[in-house]
């Protein structure tokens, strides 16, 4: 039976309560994080609990304990739970109290609750991704990790209704992201991909293939791609949390390159994979 963890306690999944009033249910009024788990260990995980506490304090909202006491529960549920490959899903709401749309007063304290999911050990690498365009119609605020996902379920449910992997969302034009991933374009030998600002999360792994990038001397140009520039791209591939750099064969139905990982896609794929953790049994 798996554990959870529900603010300070852990408990069995039977055990597991969230009240009809908690604020995230009424209003989406919280924020989360996931973490991948490769090898027991989990990535980044400061990174991610980081951007947890940097997008309570957005929106305004006190978590209850620090990112080092957090890091040690989450740890533990890994470990509990014996998650080797998986992830780890964190959120918090404001709180349970009578609906109004304004914060509640003292007393009302916030929930925290997170669990883990493992991978199949048999699970068959990812194919590379089929993009659909969408217009971008989120709120203005997407450097906020939110619950607020909504507009992101209609984008992905398009994408998959067309056969797609991801939506790439555009404003009026201009490549925001995906539905649940950052996007970057190869031309000519260079990275491009939307500059960090309130149009878009500034993901972790992102930040992981920056660092990559500044290694290994690869060039990056972080400025608005225009929706019909990516089709003629020579590579393109998307990036997040659980699947970490996937390559992207075709946009719209016209194949990118000749539909393969192109070899600026496949340089930092191994530069991705080298800062993984080991395993934890071979420390």
């Amino acid at each position: 039976m798996s554990m959870y963890l529900m603010n300070d306690r852990f408990v069995k999944d039977d055990e597991v309560t969230v009240s009809i009033e908690d604020r995230g249910y009424y209003f989406g009024d919280g924020v989360y994080e996931v973490i991948r788990v490769y090898g027991g260990a989990m990535f980044t995980a400061e990174e991610h609990i980081g951007r947890l506490f940097e997008s309570a304090a957005k929106i305004r909202m006190e978590l209850p304990y620090g990112p080092e006491e957090m890091i040690e529960k989450l740890t533990r549920l890994v470990a509990d739970n014996g998650v080797k490959e998986g992830h780890v899903y964190i959120q918090a709401t404001r709180g349970a109290a009578p609906r109004v749309h304004q914060f509640p007063g003292e007393g009302v304290a916030p929930v925290i609750t997170a669990y883990t999911k493992s991978y199949p050990d048999d699970a068959p690498a990812a194919e590379p991704a089929k993009l659909k365009s969408v217009a971008d119609i989120r709120w203005l605020r997407c450097d906020i990790k939110s619950l607020n996902l909504l507009a992101n379920v209609m984008a992905k449910q398009e994408a998959y209704e067309a056969g797609c992997t991801e939506a790439l969302l555009h404003r009026e034009g201009t490549v925001t992201e995906g539905s649940s991933s950052n996007m970057f374009g190869v031309k000519d030998g260079v990275i491009h991909t939307h500059p960090v600002s309130n149009f878009i999360l500034n993901g972790i792994t992102r930040r992981v293939i920056m660092q990559c990038c500044e290694e290994i001397g690869q060039l990056v140009k972080e400025e608005p791609m225009a929706l019909e520039d990516v089709y003629s791209m020579d590579e393109f591939f998307l990036s997040s949390t659980t699947n970490g750099i996937l390559p992207v064969s075709e946009i719209d139905g016209r194949k990118i390159g000749d539909g393969s990982p192109g070899p600026v896609t496949k340089r930092l794929m191994e530069a991705f994979d080298a800062k993984l953790p080991e395993p934890i049994a071979t420390r």
